[in-house]
């Protein structure tokens, strides 16, 4: 029903000049199940329109490497990533989500941010700082944590504040390089001869890190391929040449 009421009222009345042929949706934990369910949802707001609803991984492929090869992750809030040929998957290493994985994502340099601030490890000016951005004790940011919901968003949330304090201490530099490491150590290596594709991905992690993320990649004999904030504009150049 939420689904619905959003289609609804902030995409449906975008559209009525338009008599759609094909709609493609992509979003995050759209499995082929949970396909279903927004396919007939966007069916019923576009009868004469063929539907097609699929997984945010199926778009950042389309939007990267469209049909070719690659490694492709996705590094914003959460982490994922697959390997494919011809923008087919061939293997995929489990995220794990925010708790178990999800390293080089927005919710990991949250959660270790945090961390380090309870714990005090990090320059007293650094913690200083952080004190500012986080606004609130030790408990209340555990409480908020384990309590509240949506613990992923909020830890995420500080990525920007890493950003943008990232020349302010070699601290901030070593936590995001730390981070894609361990993305590339615990998932990027386990693929099969994963020297031999490039590295593609989207996400805002990805995107604004882009500098502290390069030097990672080529450390582990990978070749860059396409960072994006966002796969639409690589998605809108897909689909009009397919």
């Amino acid at each position: 029903s939420e689904i619905l009421s959003i289609l609804t009222t902030e995409v449906a009345p975008q559209t009525t000049e338009y008599r759609l042929e094909k709609v493609l949706f992509y979003g995050a934990g759209v499995t082929p199940e949970k396909g279903v369910i927004v396919s007939q949802l966007l069916g019923s707001l576009f009868p004469s329109a063929q539907v097609v609803a699929t997984s945010d991984m199926d778009g950042a492929i389309k939007g990267t490497v469209g049909d070719g090869d690659g490694i492709v992750a996705i590094l914003g809030t959460g982490s994922n990533s697959v390997c494919c040929q011809g923008g087919v998957v061939t293997d995929k290493v489990a995220a794990l989500g925010y708790i178990l994985g999800d390293e080089g994502s927005g919710a990991y340099l949250g959660k270790r941010l945090i961390t380090d601030f309870i714990r005090h490890n990090m320059p007293e000016n650094v913690y200083e700082l952080t004190a500012k951005e986080l606004g609130c004790g030790n408990d209340e940011l555990i409480d908020t944590i384990y309590t509240k919901p949506f613990p992923n968003r909020f830890c995420a949330q500080y990525a920007k504040f890493i950003r943008q304090n990232v020349d302010t201490d070699p601290y901030f530099k070593e936590l995001v390089t730390d981070a894609f490491t361990k993305f590339f150590d615990r998932i990027v290596v386990h693929y099969p001869d994963y020297q031999t594709y490039s590295f593609n991905a989207v996400g805002s992690v990805a995107y604004y890190f882009k500098d502290l993320l390069e030097p990672v990649v080529k450390k582990y004999g990978m070749e860059m391929g396409v960072i994006a904030k966002a796969p639409m504009e690589g998605l809108i150049e897909y689909h009009l040449e397919a």
